[in-house]
């Protein structure tokens, strides 16, 4: 919180609750051998795969909104774990092209339905998955997402005592 503030700031919030989704679908997609992370990869691939691509290790990075270099390690363990494969792309040899194997696509499939049940859940208070409050609550944070990060802020004693 920052000192002006008589409650927590909007960054504090969207903090906590990120952090408290993502311990809710770490512990719902354990049980699939899966971590949060790794969910996100597995089901942003598989709905990739659906519209027809086969996007590299950059491209599913964009779309999750990792680093290329977390999606690079966590590519490597889902292929350990007999989920994913990865192969050359033959147009870019500096490129790695993901795509589920038989078994990740069953995976997948799983945990999509475990973390959707999840999430109506998480937005019962909303009014659940399709509720008004809901597609507001998604538009509002699409909003946040969409816009772009300005310059760094600079390290003084200004910005020393808030929080995220």
């Amino acid at each position: 919180m920052s000192n002006g503030s008589p409650g927590p700031t909007p960054g504090f919030l969207v903090w906590r609750l990120a952090n408290k989704w993502r311990v809710a679908v770490d512990r719902a997609v354990a049980p699939l051998g899966l971590t949060h992370a790794q969910y996100s990869v597995v089901a942003s691939l598989h709905g990739m795969q659906r519209a027809g691509e086969r996007p590299s290790q950059r491209q599913l990075a964009d779309h999750t909104g990792l680093e290329a270099l977390y999606v690079s390690k966590l590519a490597r363990a889902l292929e350990s774990a007999g989920l994913i494969e990865r192969t050359r792309d033959p147009r870019d040899p500096r490129a790695v092209q993901l795509a589920l194997t038989e078994q990740g696509r069953a995976v997948t499939r799983q945990a999509i339905a475990v973390v959707q049940a999840l999430h109506q859940q998480l937005l019962e208070p909303l009014g659940g998955l399709d509720g008004s409050r809901t597609r507001a609550f998604t538009g509002e944070l699409r909003t946040l997402l969409d816009a772009p990060l300005g310059p760094p802020v600079p390290n003084d004693e200004s910005t020393q005592e808030t929080t995220p």
